[in-house]
């Protein structure tokens, strides 16, 4: 007599194993970089006003992100499931929790870095072709870049996979050719770095903000490009020997990003004026300016062509992994389990890549019309805005996610922990996180209710799952 869950089992296989230390260090890595590095600069130089206030904040994002890495890397080698942050908060809390985190990853956190990355995409196309493209046209052009990548991720993952694997690459290589390149100039004398330009500051006037509240500003904005440090853990389930590859992927990559963005936002403050940097027009453009003034018009094209192909990758990195964590979801909740549903035909979560890319579009037109008709944004970019609320609502999930480390060794003190970070840094990551959290809502109290609003817009569709699930209950 044959066994019908052996059948069923056959017919739903596990996820594969198959991902190396190598190929995790490159997903944490193509994660992050993507187009903070190159646009984020120039507001942080307005936000911030002096190299050593900029310079300590490049560091500080760092530090923090290690500490945020060595308490992932206990929970996910712990709890090396798919779905990352939505299983340990699931564990920690319960599943309103875990689903809220997930409900937002999906919906809002993904879709909003679609529509934040796309945009820099277009903007530097408008660098390469020399052409002037209005804002309906360039929201145009980002719709077809989301649709297009949502489409290649949905024919196939190894379609999704070569494209990031082919990108990472370039991308390290890119940021590393930055950092190096005033010096590489300087060296044939056709270039200078000068480091009078790390001592120049912009005045400070009385309306400014103290030097705490700059700081946290500047800090929000370099944690942008410091987001997705913990992308591997959402694919914790596909890779081989977690308990060895997951800590050092999280490790080695934040050390290898810290490295990179530091030290080319020194090469950034030693060749462009920080007034440069700090004017409207410029602030998205640093590293064309950086180029332009080291190598010329075809310099700037250069830049542009490396912020497109960066900004490229992370866009399909977003349509990769996002996908998982909705996979996880689709095994616990039965209101959301079509989301988990594998395309017959490509085998990959087409449900859910489909989705992903229609609220990248959605968020993207909903930031058009903030800063058409909300008159505290008028004069922003979509970009500045999208990605100051993605990383406010983060911040509450990695904050809940840190805390989960103490929480899961009261909780689960039998459980295997082939990792285990000192007991004193999750505290202090959470110690600084308060304060840092505090002050952003105190200078951006529209991005930030923005974040909270979008994290909690999921308990009505929790509570709706709850009801359905106990209902069906009732009915068996």
């Amino acid at each position: 007599m044959t066994n019908p869950d052996a059948s069923v089992q056959s017919e739903k296989p596990g996820l594969l194993r198959a991902l190396g230390p190598g190929m995790a260090i490159a997903i944490v890595v193509g994660n992050v970089i993507g187009s903070g590095i190159f646009a984020k600069p120039g507001e942080i130089a307005a936000a911030g006003r002096t190299f050593p206030l900029i310079i300590t904040a490049w560091i500080v994002g760092g530090v923090l992100s290690l500490l945020g890495a060595l308490c992932f890397a206990e929970l996910s080698t712990m709890l090396p499931q798919s779905g990352g942050m939505y299983v340990y908060l699931q564990k920690a809390y319960g599943r309103c929790v875990g689903f809220l985190q997930g409900w937002s990853w999906f919906l809002f956190t993904k879709p909003a870095s679609l529509g934040a990355l796309s945009m820099i995409f277009v903007e530097h196309l408008e660098a390469v072709g020399g052409i002037s493209i209005s804002t309906s046209g360039a929201i145009g052009l980002a719709v077809i870049l989301i649709g297009g990548l949502a489409l290649i991720n949905v024919i196939g993952v190894l379609w999704g996979g070569w494209v990031q694997n082919i990108t990472t690459v370039i991308k390290v290589a890119f940021v590393l050719f930055v950092a190096c390149l005033p010096y590489l100039v300087s060296a044939f004398g056709e270039g200078e770095f000068s480091t009078g330009l790390l001592s120049h500051s912009l005045p400070v006037t009385d309306a400014a903000p103290s030097l705490a509240g700059r700081f946290a500003v500047v800090l929000l904005a370099v944690m942008w490009a410091y987001n997705g440090w913990h992308g591997i853990t959402p694919v914790a389930e596909e890779i081989r020997d977690p308990g060895r590859n997951i800590p050092r992927a999280l490790l080695g990559g934040t050390l290898i990003l810290t490295v990179l963005y530091v030290s080319a936002n020194v090469a950034y403050h030693g060749v462009v004026p920080m007034v440069e940097m700090a004017e409207p027009e410029n602030q998205e453009r640093v590293a064309v300016l950086m180029f332009d003034r080291l190598l010329g018009p075809r310099g700037a094209m250069l830049i542009a062509l490396g912020v497109m192909v960066s900004t490229f990758g992370a866009i399909n990195s977003n349509m990769l992994l996002g996908p998982r964590v909705p996979f996880a979801m689709g095994r616990d909740d039965p209101l959301l389990r079509w989301l988990g549903a594998v395309h017959p035909r490509f085998r990959t979560p087409a449900r859910a890549i489909v989705l992903q890319g229609l609220m990248g579009v959605f968020m993207l037109i909903g930031s058009a019309c903030l800063v058409r008709w909300v008159p505290s944004l008028q004069g922003r970019s979509m970009f500045a805005i999208l990605t100051g609320y993605i990383i406010f609502a983060s911040s509450l999930f990695y904050m809940l996610t840190v805390a989960a480390v103490p929480v899961l060794r009261r909780k689960m003190p039998m459980a295997e922990r082939p990792f285990r970070c000192p007991t004193w840094i999750p505290f202090v990551y959470l110690a600084f996180y308060s304060w840092f959290l505090y002050n952003v809502y105190q200078r951006k109290p529209v991005e930030a209710n923005i974040g909270i609003l979008l994290n909690l817009s999921g308990l009505p569709v929790f509570v709706a799952g709850v009801w359905w699930a106990r209902r069906r209950s009732e009915a068996q």
